[in-house]
């Protein structure tokens, strides 16, 4: 026997029946008692049209859901045979299973009937497969940005800046005054050792009285 392929987004084949049972029973009775009670508010009578939805839902959402779920439960159940048989799981499996549970469900109208209901089926089944496999490749075709297709990172552009020339002036002397008073102190062990700071002044003008 060959090798079987395992599609690991599902669950295995004994646990799938009963999931995709609950899971069609749920869709069915979501959309059931939402069609159902907007036609028990249109056929209801003016004062009455909320308990009349009210009612029509009560009365026809579990028999769609149980639908559903009869369905469901079928196709699950043809899909792990055709797994079991073919040994391996692709999207023809679905379609098989898809035209068999239609013509099962209708095989007591007759052989027209089942026939029609198993066609339809399985196209029913080859379009949902069909869209699920663009749509797969879609998102497979888009560029992966984790790796080399990464955009890449704006240039760094470095200006140079002129530097400006000192000009000379009483800033130019007050910052030469406190580099002279950075070399001279010392700081030793925590202790600063106090400097005498001496301005280089030019002496005082001697006034004239001649």
């Amino acid at each position: 026997m060959g090798s079987r392929t395992v599609d690991m987004t599902r669950q295995p084949c004994p646990d799938r029946i009963l999931e995709d049972a609950g899971g069609a029973f749920g869709m069915g009775a979501v959309g059931g008692s939402a069609f159902h009670f907007v036609k028990g508010l249109y056929n209801s009578p003016n004062g009455h049209r909320l308990a009349g939805g009210a009612t029509a839902v009560r009365m026809n959402a579990p028999r769609v859901g149980g639908s559903f779920a009869v369905w469901g439960c079928l196709f699950s159940t043809f899909d792990c045979a055709m797994v079991h048989a073919r040994r391996k799981e692709d999207p023809w499996n679905s379609i098989a299973a898809g035209a068999t549970t239609g013509g099962l469900l209708s095989l007591r109208r007759g052989l027209l009937a089942t026939g029609r209901s198993a066609f339809f089926g399985g196209v029913l089944l080859a379009l949902i497969e069909g869209a699920g496999i663009m749509i797969n490749g879609f998102y497979a075709e888009q560029p992966n940005y984790h790796g080399q297709y990464a955009p890449a990172a704006p240039p760094v552009v470095v200006e140079e800046v002129p530097a400006v020339a000192d000009q000379p002036g009483p800033a130019r002397w007050l910052r030469g005054l406190l580099e002279r008073k950075q070399q001279q102190g010392t700081i030793t062990g925590g202790d600063l050792k106090p400097e005498v700071l001496e301005l280089d002044l030019p002496p005082a003008a001697i006034p004239s009285f001649d």
